[in-house]
This record gives structure tokens, C-alpha cells and sequence, in this order.
């Protein structure tokens, strides 16, 4: 009996050790399952980042909402009621095509000088703001700008119609309710050029300097006598070849002024009567702002209509009827202007005028280049 009891002491004390050990493992497994998770929490990128971007976004919610009001800018325009992006399905070819070309001849290194411009007051001056429907357009004078003016005079609210707009005050920026985009902050013209529809219209670069001429100089039917009295006789004095000639300016006089690369002293003396003939790059820099529409004075019984669909505007106001033939490219009348020009100066001309052929798609004149 004494020998069977000296035996069961190791069994039992071989027990309480085999507990102790497996109590020690499971405490051991847990501690480190805990320090595992410790540093999971603790250590794991993703959840961190995602935390501090929902801190920073949180904090500047407030200066976001403050900015709103000021439509703070994301990096796609957007225009009344639509989101513009350069690859829509519904876009037709067309106008894409044109956009396509303005980005590609930017492009071109050896047309830089031809297709860049600061992004100066002069090209804020003539970019009219419709804030109310989010449109920017800018002005190139004798290309139907007129027309363009009124629609915009009456989506600001000036007029109810476009019939009821005097002729005088289309153009009297004192009383035509249309604000310049240089009229508007830093921020504010930032934020305009990013979110708005912006638009404007081309035609061919030389129909253009002689729409120009025979407005200013031959017909002027508005009375702006500056044109003939004051700018007119300072380009036949630098310009006119035969010195002994009395008539007024003429074609030729006005193709040596444009053609000159030195005329800018003359240009700063002129001022801003210089947008009627300046070419469409120093005007609108579509190498700089990233437009919405070009449209094309040669097919605007098409384009008119499609800018004011994508303007989101087509409910509230129509162009005004275009007469029939109006818009059509006339070479017979390019021909008998720039007949008896030398092809010098006529080169010179296109030289200055390049940007504006190739950046929209008109068709080099060798006709009278050749």
C-alpha cells in the first residue's frame, strides 16, 4: 500500500505539469494573435492614407463651399445643363475634326510664333461673358459678330428679343449688358475659362481683310471716321508705293500695311480699332483656351443652330435668319481684290496669316501665291 501510494505522486504531479505547459502554450498563442493584431492596426499603409485623405478632405470642405459660389473649376467645361468632353458620340464628326486640327497644329514647332499668344487683357477684352447660362464667346469682328452679340444681349436680359435691339447699341458696350471677361477678378477669369462653353466663329482669313476694308475704309456704314481720317492716312503715308497718287487708301496699301513684320508701331497708334483686321490667334489664343465650338462663318446655317444646342440654349433664343448666300466663300471676289497686287506683298500677307489658315482648316490660296 505505502509503495502503491509513493507511485501515484509522479502520476499526478506529471499531470499538473502537463496542464501548466498546455495553459502556458494557449496563453502564448494569444498573446501573440493580440500583438499581431496590435501591429496590423498599427502598421497597415492603405488605412492609414485612407484615414489622413478623409481628414484633409474633411478640413477643406468648408473652403470648397466658400469657392462654389465663385463655381470653383473642374477639368472639364461644362455648359448649361451638359458635360463636354471631347470624345461624345453624339458630337458630329465635323466639329471634332476642327478641334482635333487646332490641337495638332499647336503642336507644330514651326508654327509657333504663327499660333501662340499670351493670354493677354487684349484677348480678355474680346471674350464676352454670359454668366446667367455659363458662355464665354469671343469676338472676330467681321465674321457675323454682330448677330452673336444680340443672342448673348438677350440671354443676359438687356432686350426680351433680338428684333428689339437698337442697331446703335449692339455695339455700345455702356448700355448692351455685355461684361468683358477682363472686367472680372484673376480667379474669376480663371474659373470662367475652365467651366464655361466657349465658342467663337472663323471665316476665310483673306475674305475676312476685305469684308474689314470695305467696311472701315469704303462703305463705313456705321460713321466711325477714324477709319478714314485718321488710320487710313497713316498707312498710304508709310505704305503707298507711288507718292504722287491722291486718291484714298486703297486694297493694296492696306495688304502692305497688314503684310509689313514691322508694323506694330503703327498697330499700337491705331489701338483697339486693330480687331478688325488682327488675325484670330492674337484675338481668341485657341492654342491657350481650350474652346468648345469653332464654328465656320461658311456653314453657319449649320453651326449656329449646333452652338446653340450645345450651349444648352436652343429653347431660349434663335440666330437671327441668315440671308441666303450670304455666308458663302466668293473667290471670284478675293480674285478681283488681289488683282494687281505683287505676289511679294500677297506672300507677306499669307505669311503673317498662316496661323489662321492652318488652325482651322482654309485652304492654302495658291492662286495668288503662284
Amino acid at each position: 500500500m505505502h509503495e502503491g501510494r509513493i507511485i501515484e505522486w509522479p502520476l499526478s504531479d506529471n499531470m499538473h505539469h502537463q496542464w501548466l505547459l498546455l495553459a502556458a502554450c494557449f496563453w502564448v498563442i494569444f498573446m501573440f494573435m493580440v500583438a499581431s493584431k496590435f501591429i496590423t492596426l498599427t502598421f497597415k499603409d492603405p488605412d492609414g492614407y485612407s484615414a489622413k485623405q478623409e481628414f484633409v478632405f474633411l478640413t477643406t470642405m468648408p473652403e470648397a463651399e466658400k469657392l462654389r459660389g465663385e463655381k470653383h473649376f473642374p477639368e472639364v467645361p461644362k455648359p448649361t445643363g451638359k458635360m463636354l468632353s471631347d470624345s461624345r458620340p453624339d458630337q458630329p464628326p465635323v466639329y471634332l475634326e476642327r478641334l482635333e486640327l487646332i490641337r495638332n497644329t499647336c503642336k507644330e514647332e514651326a508654327l509657333r510664333n504663327l499660333s501662340h499668344t499670351e493670354v493677354s487683357k487684349f484677348v480678355l477684352d474680346r471674350i464676352f461673358v454670359c454668366d446667367k447660362h455659363k458662355i464665354l464667346f469671343c469676338q472676330t469682328p467681321k465674321v457675323g459678330n454682330t448677330q452673336w452679340k444680340k443672342v448673348l444681349i438677350v440671354l443676359n436680359g438687356a432686350f426680351s428679343s433680338i428684333e428689339e435691339i437698337p442697331e446703335n447699341v449692339v455695339h455700345d458696350h455702356e448700355k448692351n449688358g455685355l461684361p468683358r471677361l477682363s472686367s472680372f477678378s484673376k480667379i474669376g477669369i480663371q474659373k470662367r475659362l475652365k467651366t464655361y462653353f466657349k465658342f467663337f466663329i472663323v471665316r476665310d482669313p483673306f475674305e475676312r481683310l476685305i469684308s474689314a476694308f470695305k467696311d472701315k475704309f469704303v462703305h463705313n456704314p456705321r460713321f466711325e471716321p477714324w477709319y478714314r481720317h485718321e488710320i487710313a492716312p497713316g498707312i498710304i503715308r508709310k505704305y503707298r508705293k507711288n507718292r504722287t497718287e491722291t486718291r484714298g487708301i486703297q486694297f493694296e496699301d492696306f495688304v502692305r500695311y497688314l503684310g509689313d513684320p514691322n508694323r506694330r508701331w503703327l498697330d499700337l497708334q491705331f489701338g483697339d480699332h486693330i480687331i478688325h483686321w488682327v488675325t484670330y490667334v492674337e484675338l481668341c489664343a485657341p492654342c491657350e483656351i481650350k474652346y468648345s465650338v469653332v464654328g465656320h462663318h461658311e456653314t453657319l446655317e449649320a453651326d449656329a443652330p449646333y452652338i446653340l444646342k450645345e450651349a444648352g440654349i436652343d429653347h431660349l433664343v434663335s440666330y437671327p435668319t441668315i440671308p441666303p448666300g450670304i455666308t458663302m466663300y466668293n473667290r471670284t471676289k478675293v480674285e478681283q481684290y488681289f488683282l494687281g497686287i505683287s505676289k511679294r506683298d500677297i506672300r507677306r500677307l499669307y505669311a503673317r496669316f498662316e496661323g489662321d489658315f492652318k488652325l482651322f482648316g482654309y485652304q492654302k490660296p495658291d492662286f495668288l501665291l503662284n
